[in-house]
């Protein structure tokens, strides 16, 4: 039989559970209504499990959900997968996206193929120019970067280049990561342009009468030139060059070597040597006879006339 001391144990042991198991019940209960509260305020979102690049298509395994707060949700998001990848459906990444980024209708095509009318502005044209590695910056031209465009040319006998567009957007490059027969990638040959109508006319244009290059700039319009040059032959040098676009250095200021023009010595003054110059004397006039000549034929004769004729 039980003494009281340890009824009293018992008693203390089975308070202290239903405290333990009640306090339990009011955390797990606490956390998921926290959890259903913070559930009821958000929205399943299709995000991208994997970097997607240009023109890849979209499968299950490259998609993954994730939950964003339901008053800050992107414009075009997918809350179901078969939105994206129903057997009937084929979607095409038209813009590159990073892992965890959420999937928008905007950066892929619509129920087909990939199409570049999708992500063109209001009022652009998409244009593409020939390219070669050079031209084309050896490769490193990614579509979203923004490039100059520069025309060489023949301006009656000299070779011309000139600035033709800037802060030019690229939509797309024919670029493939690698050659299936060769592993290694191939170099783009072709360059497409987001441009207005009046820029797309000058592109065609430029392309019949001279050469294009690209030239891989930091996008936006404090990085244009005001004032653009053209450059000839005759500027193929290292110098500083006159116009608004290179302004002279400042008084004082040292330059290079290569940039310091030397001023050719001044010519010494010449010397005018002053000669006297002889007084012209006036013939003497001759003097006055009464002699007359009479020419008959031709043959003449002297007659003296006047005086004392004998």
């Amino acid at each position: 039989m039980l003494n009281r001391q340890s009824l009293i144990a018992i008693g203390v042991a089975i308070l202290l559970g239903l405290v333990a198991v009640y306090l339990a019940n009011v955390f797990l209960s606490s956390s998921e209504e926290k959890v259903a509260k913070a559930e009821s305020g958000t929205t399943r979102v299709a995000v991208a499990a994997v970097p997607l690049d240009y023109g890849v298509r979209l499968t299950p395994e490259k998609i993954r959900f994730v939950r964003y707060p339901t008053t800050s949700l992107p414009v075009g998001t997918f809350t179901r997968i078969e939105d994206l990848v129903a057997a009937d459906k084929k979607r095409i990444a038209l813009r590159p996206m990073a892992v965890n980024e959420p999937i928008l209708a905007s950066k892929i095509s619509g129920e087909g193929n990939a199409s570049l009318a999708a992500i063109l502005r209001d009022g652009m044209r998409a244009v593409s120019v020939q390219i070669n590695a050079v031209s084309g910056v050896a490769g490193f031209i990614q579509p979203h970067d923004s490039v100059d465009v520069l025309i060489t040319r023949t301006v009656g006998d000299r070779e011309v280049t000139d600035v033709l567009l800037q802060d030019t957007r690229v939509i797309a490059i024919d670029q493939k990561a690698k050659n299936p027969n060769t592993g290694a990638a191939d170099l783009a040959r072709t360059a497409t342009l987001e441009v207005d109508p009046i820029d797309a006319q000058k592109l065609a244009l430029g392309q019949q009468v001279g050469s294009l290059s690209l030239v891989l700039r930091k996008p936006g319009e404090a990085q244009n030139n005001p004032v653009v040059e053209t450059v000839s032959i005759e500027d193929l040098r290292y110098n500083l060059y006159g116009g608004s676009r290179y302004p002279q250095p400042a008084a004082g200021a040292l330059l290079p070597r290569s940039q310091v023009t030397v001023a050719a010595a001044p010519a010494p003054p010449r010397r005018v040597v002053r000669r006297a110059v002889a007084p012209v004397r006036a013939a003497a006039p001759r003097p006055v006879t009464n002699d007359v000549e009479i020419v008959r034929g031709t043959v003449g004769q002297d007659y003296k006339v006047g005086g004392n004729g004998g």
